[in-house]
């Protein structure tokens, strides 16, 4: 077994990439085998200095990637964030301190940069805390029992709109603008990239087991394409030659309710579709009471989803709108050095300003717990409940809550 220190930890060179993602595969349970068609398709996603592995030998024994990303804060400023994926360590090679001595790069390489936040989707929820990452975001799905639903069985009433059955060369037209749109109303949303629309519209394959959805585009009666699904729709029948199909949503972006709302409609007016599974969705999505009756829609999953890691409070804090008008000064917790101190907040309306203070502070949290608050989903006075935030002064969680709360909840859509 080689120690620690033996074990090189660095940027991938492109002549071990294949190394790497069959580490990658490996990692994540799967077959490591890496494919000639997986290894060029993967390989449009290399960028020097931004992969890293460890190594023991010639062998890769973790794996670590990040990304240039944007981020919706509150109010539809996008912020510049360091997105990190395919993390892994060997079953062989845990406990290692590798994971630590990747991330330590990645940061502070993300710190250099000017990053004001760090990203990532968390396999396992104890993990990311020690980094300084706290879950910021959450999803959920719902199973629609379609018979249940109370719609109407001859369609949907789209009010002079109109939706159409598109391919792939239209969605990588149409969509990104669109996609555009929603994300600068949803706080917590990110960037999509060209390498997005591609990999999601079969332009490049790198599973050998993807296959075409079906994409349907809602259409405002002035034309202007406003919401977009992707499903696919399984063939199960019950012996008495009765349709038993459950349509599984792949992704829905929707710049308007209405849009939201012919789509959810469309898909459960379809055929032999006996069920709907959603796919992720925001945890106060509109969904469940775009339905006559809200109870055909069970939750079936809920979770916690995009986790954030805050690089530069000052730039974090100023990036976000509020709804009200206060002062709030924060002592900032941060292990690893990066973004501690104490803030002093400045917020109303029209803006904020956050500067370095020497006042005495109103709350005492670790640079986690902020990036929990940072996007308006949880509450100060809950996570001074369950002991995570210190209240240095009496009612500081309900005025830090009437400043960073919002009234609907940040999501993200995407998986990366």
């Amino acid at each position: 077994m080689s120690a620690p220190a033996d074990i090189d930890v660095r940027p991938v060179t492109e002549a071990e990439y294949s190394e790497w993602l069959r580490a990658v595969r490996a990692g994540f349970l799967r077959e490591p085998v890496v494919t000639a068609a997986e290894l060029e398709a993967r390989g449009r996603q290399f960028e020097p200095g931004r992969v890293i592995g460890a190594f023991d030998g010639d062998r890769c024994v973790a794996t670590f990637r990040s990304f240039a990303q944007e981020v919706t804060a509150v109010g539809g400023r996008l912020v510049a964030a360091d997105a990190i994926t395919a993390v892994t360590v060997t079953a062989t090679h845990r406990r290692r301190g590798l994971l630590t001595r990747m991330m330590t790069q990645d940061l502070a390489a993300a710190k250099e940069r000017g990053d004001v936040l760090a990203t990532l989707i968390a396999a396992e929820y104890r993990i990311y805390g020690r980094y300084g990452f706290g879950p910021a975001t959450s999803a959920s799905e719902w199973t629609i029992d379609v018979p249940r639903a109370g719609l109407d069985p001859r369609g949907p009433d789209l009010d002079g709109g109109r939706i159409d059955l598109v391919d792939p060369d239209d969605v990588r037209k149409l969509g990104p603008e669109l996609h555009d749109r929603m994300r600068r109303a949803t706080p917590g949303a990110i960037s999509r990239d060209d390498w997005w629309w591609q990999l999601n519209t079969g332009a490049v394959r790198p599973d050998p087991e993807w296959t075409e959805p079906f994409f349907a585009v809602y259409r405002a009666p002035d034309g202007t394409a406003e919401g977009l699904m992707a499903y696919e729709v399984d063939d199960k029948w019950a012996d008495t030659m009765q349709p038993s199909n459950t349509a599984s949503v792949r992704g829905l972006i929707a710049s308007t309710p209405a849009a939201e709302r012919a789509l959810w409609h469309h898909l459960c007016s379809i055929d032999w579709v006996m069920r709907v599974k959603s796919g992720w969705r925001a945890p106060d999505d509109l969904l469940p009471h775009l339905l006559p009756n809200p109870r055909a829609a069970r939750t079936s999953m809920q979770a916690d989803w995009m986790w954030v890691r805050i690089l530069d409070v000052v730039r974090a804090l100023e990036a976000r709108t509020y709804e009200g008008e206060g002062e709030l000064v924060l002592e900032v917790l941060d292990g690893s050095g990066i973004a501690g101190g104490r803030y002093r907040l400045e917020a109303s309306p029209a803006g904020a300003t956050c500067t370095a203070t020497t006042r005495s502070a109103d709350l005492t949290l670790d640079v986690g717990e902020l990036a929990t608050l940072w996007l308006g989903d949880e509450s100060a006075v809950r996570l001074a409940a369950l002991g995570r935030v210190r209240e240095e002064r009496a009612g500081a969680g309900r005025g830090a809550d009437a400043l960073l709360r919002t009234s609907r909840r940040p999501w993200c859509p995407d998986m990366f």
